[in-house]
C-alpha cells in the first residue's frame, strides 16, 4: 500500500504538522473545504503510474495542507518533502512575463511595440510585438518540438549543452512560423527565450539579476534559484527521473542539467511554499500595478477550458470555479502552480518524472481537490474518452505523450 504523508499547518513561521488522523475534507477560512482525500488519492495513482514521488501544497489565509508521497531519491529512499527543491520548467515564464511588465510600469517597453524595436534584426518579422511573444501568439516555431523529438537522446544530447539565447533563436527560425503574427495561440518555448533577452537589453543585467531584484527578493523566496548555466540544485531537493520512450526502460536521473534549452523560458528552481508566495502576491496585486495585471489577465481562447493571456494561464475547473497560474514540465519533473482570482488560496503539486502522459493528466485533478473541495474524475479528452496512459510508466499504446514542454494526452500544451 502506497503511504502518504499528510501536513497540516500554519503560514507563520512556515511549520508544517504532521496530522495522524486527518479528515477526509479539511476545513478552509473561506470557500470550498480542501479536499485532502482526493490529494492523497491523486498522490497515489501517480505513484501508480510510475512517478517516484509527488506532493501538494495549499494555502488558504495562512493555514496550509499538504501531502507527501513517495520518494525524493530512489538511491537513497529518502521520501519526498515538503521542504524539497525541484526544477519548475515553464512555470518559469509567470516570472519572466512578470519583470516584463514591471518594465512597462516603468516607461521601458511597450507591450504593442514590435519586438525588433528593442532587439533589431532579431527576428524576421517586425510585425511580432511584445504582446504576441507573451500571449504565445507570435508563431514562432518551437525549437524543442525538434530537440527532444527522441525523448533520452534528445535529452542527453543538450545536458551539458550551454546555448546562447540568439542560437535557440536561430533553431526556431529554421522552420517555417506555426502562424501570422496574432493569428492565434500557439505555444512555443522560443516566446520566452526571446522575453529573456528582452529583459536582459533593456536592464542591461542577467535575468538572474532581475528574478533576485524584482521578485526572489522582495517575496522572500528562500528556495527559488535561477543557477544557469551551472547544472546543480543547492540544499535539498528531490531528484527528477525522465520516462524513455521506450517501452520497459528504466528511468533516467535528469535531476542535473544545466537547463541551458529553455532559460528564461523554463529554467528556474523552486519550491511548493516559493511557488504558492509568489502567485499569491501576484493575484493580489503585490508584483505589477493593477493596470499591468489586467494586461496580463486579457484572456485568450488556449484549449477547452483554458485560456492563456501574458504568461498566464486560466483554468476552468469541474466546480465552475476558474483558477490563475501555470504548469512546467522539464525533464524529470511536473509542476502545477495556480491560485484562486483573488490569490488567498494557492497551490503548488509536483511529480518527480516526466514524459509520462497520464501523471501529467493525473496530477492536474489536484486542482479540483484544492479548489473545489471534492472529489473528481479523471479527466478526459475532447472526445470524451478517458486518456489512454501508462502502466508503472511504460506506455500501454502508441498514444502520443509529451516530448517537451507541458505537451500530454488530453492536456493542451501550455
Amino acid at each position: 500500500m502506497t503511504s502518504v504523508r499528510v501536513l497540516v499547518g500554519t503560514v507563520a513561521g512556515a511549520v508544517l504538522l504532521p496530522l495522524l488522523a486527518s479528515p477526509a475534507h479539511a476545513e478552509s477560512p473561506a470557500g470550498p473545504a480542501v479536499d485532502l482525500a482526493g490529494l492523497r488519492g491523486v498522490l497515489r495513482s501517480a505513484l501508480a503510474q510510475g512517478a517516484p514521488g509527488a506532493m501538494a501544497r495549499v494555502e488558504d489565509r495562512g493555514t496550509v495542507f499538504g501531502a507527501t508521497a513517495g520518494v525524493a531519491d530512489r538511491g537513497t529512499a529518502r521520501a519526498m518533502g515538503d521542504a524539497d527543491r525541484f526544477r519548475i520548467g515553464s512555470v518559469t515564464k509567470t516570472f519572466t512575463a512578470v519583470v516584463l511588465l514591471q518594465l512597462v510600469d516603468e516607461k521601458k517597453l511597450k507591450l504593442d511595440a514590435p519586438v525588433d524595436r528593442y532587439l533589431p534584426g532579431l527576428l524576421p518579422d517586425d510585425r511580432i510585438t511584445v504582446r504576441q511573444v507573451l500571449g504565445h501568439r507570435s508563431g514562432l516555431y518551437d525549437y524543442t518540438n525538434d530537440m527532444f523529438a527522441r525523448t533520452v537522446p534528445g535529452f542527453e544530447a543538450v545536458r551539458k549543452r550551454v546555448f546562447t539565447p540568439e542560437e535557440l533563436v536561430k533553431l526556431s527560425l529554421r522552420k517555417p512560423r506555426t502562424n501570422a503574427p496574432g493569428a492565434k495561440y500557439s505555444y512555443s518555448n522560443t516566446n520566452f527565450v526571446v522575453a529573456g533577452m528582452l529583459v536582459e537589453k533593456l536592464t542591461g543585467n542577467p535575468v538572474r539579476t532581475e528574478y533576485q531584484n524584482r521578485i526572489i527578493e522582495p517575496l522572500k523566496l528562500r528556495d527559488t534559484l535561477y543557477v544557469h548555466p551551472g547544472t546543480k540544485i543547492p540544499g535539498r531537493f528531490a531528484r527528477g527521473y525522465l520516462t524513455p520512450d521506450q517501452a520497459g526502460a528504466p528511468l533516467v536521473d535528469a535531476t542535473e542539467q544545466t537547463v541551458s534549452w529553455a532559460q528564461g523560458a523554463g529554467a528556474l528552481i523552486s519550491s511548493t511554499r516559493d511557488l504558492n508566495t509568489f502567485l499569491s502576491a501576484l493575484l493580489q496585486g503585490r508584483l505589477t500595478s493593477a493596470a499591468q495585471l489586467a494586461q496580463m489577465e486579457k484572456w485568450l481562447p488556449a484549449g477547452t477550458g483554458q485560456a492563456y493571456g501574458l504568461g498566464l494561464r486560466r483554468r476552468d475547473l469541474s466546480c465552475g470555479v476558474s483558477v490563475y497560474g501555470h504548469t512546467g514540465a522539464v525533464q524529470g519533473f511536473y509542476t502545477y502552480a495556480f491560485a484562486s482570482k483573488d490569490g488567498k488560496r494557492t497551490l503548488a503539486a509536483v511529480a518527480n518524472t516526466s514524459n509520462n502522459g497520464t501523471v501529467l493528466n493525473t496530477m492536474l485533478r489536484t486542482l479540483d481537490s484544492a479548489f473545489c473541495g471534492k472529489a473528481t474524475k479523471a479527466p478526459r479528452d475532447l472526445m470524451g474518452k478517458a486518456p489512454r496512459g501508462r502502466a508503472g510508466g511504460v506506455a500501454r499504446d502508441a498514444a502520443p505523450v509529451e516530448r517537451h514542454e507541458d505537451m500530454a494526452p488530453a492536456v493542451t500544451p501550455d
